[in-house]
């Protein structure tokens, strides 16, 4: 009686924590306790009428799990036990994806690598749940490595010609099938990293690129080749980028799902530049170079902040994504004792091709439901936990957006920049701690349509989209003040339109 008394007691403290600290979004998906560090998203797929998702997070009781999620309007999620952690062969759970087969059972492909005190083995492993009728609740390991690791990362083959071939083994990427057979992707960031600084090393152990596994039981797979072959001119990623979290999605026609495209989407990150992807052709019949790249983009650009993307199909034929807010609040020790937790995403994103072949991306609508008291004017809305909208006719040289007043000397922008053609967080006014500096900049065109600019402020969570065509999600903390002033930026601009709207916080605490 005195444990559970304790229990409740220590529970009851820890909401309220949660519930006082002020960088803690409301409407994010937010760690509910202890730390994601990383905090990838990992294993999100669609079954059921319910969406499920699975966070990668340090217990500090066994090393890293995967937390599991689901929801059925992507907006209030419900909490269900640790879907894997680690066990007698894994020391640990790193990144991974899902796949959902015919028959309704559930698949998560992962990296299983030592814990902390080098206990456990390493390579790619697989664990699988039937428990339909529970939303997934129960799941089991394969009791057998998918592919294993010879070391950590890394998986060593000989070639017919008798030569040593270093293999990537990281990262799973989701599975998935075309004809009878199943597929999976492996990063390759370890390989990546024995060549990285050599100046004899060969292009093509440079860069980012991935490994193709192939099975027909889900049990037995064996390499096929590299999935997609990077261009070596530099022109859409350099040398020093890896390919690690790999999402590969049929990309639909439209934000609403419905049919899709013919083209794909490769998710991935680069542990130096954050989330990217290339948008291509994939011929499943090809062994070696299955996927042709035919445009690049990325999610990040200053630095890594938006990071590991992970997405789903769902039954509307939507593609939807989350992306880590990787940052520098959380350290150190100190300031994860300080707080208690860490971990967030970004909100939920839909994406698709757009007519003129580039991606297309914008929150999902249901997120619309927390809208309440709109109004007209940015002033006077709970810039704690918000969503503005602008609609400009800009001009060639000035700034539309909100500045975000932190202090009285100090302040955030986000606006669009028409004389570079960019969409911009700009961070270097605010000194104040936590708050990561610089300028980060996405390419923006406007081909002669009139900005369309939403803009999320969600206590320490902050993401700006235009156009349906681009994004910026960015962390940014200050110094406690309960309430920021908001101001409009409208510079060489004509603003025909504004709407604010309160956000209420979906979280429970």
């Amino acid at each position: 009686m005195k444990k559970i008394k304790e229990i409740l007691k220590g529970s009851f403290e820890l909401r309220e924590k949660l519930l006082s600290d002020p960088f803690r979004p409301g409407y994010h998906i937010a760690f509910p306790g202890d730390y994601g560090l990383p905090g990838d998203p990992n294993g999100a797929f669609y079954a059921n009428g319910r969406y499920h998702l699975m966070f990668l997070y340090w217990n500090r009781k066994d090393f890293f799990r995967y937390g599991h999620l689901s929801s059925t309007d992507l907006v209030h999620w419900r909490m269900h036990p640790d879907a894997i952690g680690p066990d007698e062969f894994d020391g640990g759970i790193f990144s991974g994806g899902a796949f959902v087969d015919a028959d309704g059972t559930a698949y998560l492909s992962y990296w299983g690598v030592a814990d902390q005190h080098g206990k456990g083995a390493t390579g790619l492993r697989i664990a699988y749940s039937k428990d339909i009728a529970n939303h997934y609740e129960k799941w089991e390991k394969m009791p057998e490595y998918a592919v294993p690791g010879t070391s950590f990362g890394i998986r060593e083959e000989t070639d017919a010609q008798g030569h040593k071939v270093l293999l990537g083994n990281a990262d799973p990427s989701n599975i998935w099938k075309a004809g009878d057979t199943y597929y999976m992707q492996a990063g390759a960031l370890v390989v990546l990293n024995q060549f990285r600084d050599r100046p004899d090393a060969p292009n093509r152990m440079l860069g980012d690129w991935t490994e193709l596994y192939a099975s027909k039981d889900l049990k037995h797979w064996e390499h096929r080749g590299r999935f997609y072959q990077r261009r070596e001119d530099d022109l859409w990623t350099d040398k020093s980028e890896d390919d690690m979290c790999p999402s590969f999605l049929p990309l639909p026609k439209s934000p609403s799902g419905g049919d899709m495209s013919g083209k794909y989407l490769q998710l991935f990150t680069a542990h130096n530049k954050g989330a990217q992807y290339y948008i291509g052709s994939y011929d499943p019949s090809k062994d070696d170079y299955p996927f042709t790249p035919e445009k690049h983009g990325r999610m990040s650009w200053q630095d890594p902040s938006c990071f590991a993307p992970e997405a789903l199909i769902d039954g509307q034929g939507r593609q939807i994504m989350w992306a880590w807010f990787n940052d520098d609040l959380f350290s150190d020790e100190r300031e994860l004792s300080e707080f208690g937790w860490c971990g967030v995403y970004t909100l939920p994103r839909t994406l698709w091709l757009r007519e003129d072949g580039t991606l297309g991306q914008a929150p999902v609508p249901e997120l619309e439901m927390l809208r309440y008291g709109e109004t007209d004017r940015v002033e006077g809305v709970d810039s704690r936990s918000c969503e503005i909208f602008i609609r400009a006719e800009v001009g060639k040289k000035g700034k539309t957006g909100l500045r975000i007043r932190l202090t009285r000397d100090e302040y955030l922008e986000v606006y669009y920049d028409a004389k570079n053609e960019e969409l911009v967080y700009d961070s270097t006014h605010a000194r104040v701690s936590r708050v990561r500096q610089g300028l980060e900049r996405a390419p923006l065109k406007l081909s002669g349509d009139k900005l369309r600019i939403r803009i999320f402020i969600d206590r320490a969570a902050v993401e700006v989209f235009a156009n349906e065509k681009q994004a910026i999600s960015r962390r940014t903390y200050w110094n406690g003040q309960p309430d920021r002033e908001l101001s409009l930026i409208a510079d060489d601009c004509t603003v025909e339109e504004i709407k604010a709207w309160n956000m209420m916080e979906s979280n429970p605490f």
